[in-house]
């Protein structure tokens, strides 16, 4: 009589969900990644919409923080080779192990689109804040259903405790007046990188809001215009190092506490709608609408960006379920 091998479990004994085994991805997939990857570049562009929020609706989450994971590893793996003298044969196989199929078509999309929506969406914003606050504020208060669904176990009294601490937290971060700087020092923006580009991995953090109260957003849309490499490559630089000394601590949080983890990350999304209030003047204070006619419209779009994401939702989960089977 043969016996079935047990399932991997976590330290807590709780059956590991969202590691599904590895699957390589197909080429016919290429074009539908790269336009969900292009939706999460659309949304680091916008102040208030966090990337990883997008990452967890379009079903991308957790295979995206897994291949930035593998990555990081195979830069370390390529450092110690080569300060330690074992050669380059560690590296190699760790970068051949990087889900690649999936990795390069999402990547390429987000570049393309965040480029585009910084001429775009972002001006767009600068014009019309009530409507378009009011559409994203409806599409980001849906999507806090995302990591409450991902939960591995029932809610417990310390996930309502952590939640809590997470709308907090990031209710007063998106609330700090903006900064403003013509002409950051090249640290600045390497340290700023570092810090907005955890974004990123990061529900309800919105890595454009964070480069707002810093002030490097408009430095950052004027270098894109300009074509100014060296602050690109600087960004870039800081881009890098801060995302290899973070997806390293949150891949871990996700594999060992993903109960708690999940309930830090809805309560970040819930926190980060302040961003997101219709109503605001240019310092994140929040007003009060105009009238109670003047709150028709906002609610109504409010309720169709809601519709689209729930749609969304839908849509992944049901794709999900059928992969499953």
């Amino acid at each position: 009589m043969t016996h079935e091998p047990p399932e991997p479990t976590t330290n807590t004994g709780a059956v590991r969900r969202h590691a599904p085994p590895r699957r390589r991805q197909p080429w016919s997939q290429t074009l539908g990644l790269a336009l969900r990857g292009g939706l999460v570049g659309m949304a680091e562009s916008v102040p208030g919409i966090s990337g990883g929020t997008v990452a967890l609706v379009v079903g991308l989450y957790d295979r995206l923080l897994n291949a930035a994971n593998q990555v990081v590893h195979s830069g370390r793996e390529l450092v110690q080779g080569v300060a330690q003298r074992r050669g380059l044969r560690p590296a190699l196989r760790a970068l051949r192990a990087v889900e690649w199929r999936f990795l390069v078509p999402v990547l390429l999309g987000m570049v393309v689109v965040l480029f585009a929506s910084l001429s775009v969406v972002a001006p767009l914003l600068e014009s019309e804040p009530v409507t378009m606050r009011s559409i994203f504020f409806g599409m980001i208060a849906v999507s806090v259903i995302v990591p409450l669904r991902m939960l591995p176990h029932r809610v417990r009294p310390l996930d309502l405790l952590v939640l809590a601490a997470g709308a907090v937290a990031a209710f007063f971060l998106v609330g700090l007046p903006p900064a403003e700087s013509s002409d950051p020092p090249l640290l600045l923006v390497l340290v700023g990188a570092a810090i907005a580009i955890n974004a990123l991995v990061l529900p309800g953090v919105s890595g454009s809001t964070l480069l707002v109260v810093m002030g490097l957003y408009i430095p950052v849309q004027e270098a894109v215009s300009d074509r100014d490499l060296v602050f690109l490559g600087t960004f870039a630089l800081g881009a890098v190092a801060g995302l290899a000394s973070f997806v390293k601590l949150l891949h871990w949080l996700l594999d060992h506490r993903r109960q708690v983890t999940m309930a830090a990350l809805a309560g970040l999304m819930l926190g980060s709608l302040r961003a997101l209030w219709p109503w605001q003047d240019d310092d994140h204070v929040l007003q009060a609408p105009p009238d109670a006619v003047g709150v028709v419209g906002p609610l109504l779009l409010a309720v169709a960006g809601a519709a689209v994401v729930g749609a969304a939702i839908w849509w992944e989960a049901s794709r999900s379920a059928e992969l499953d089977e």
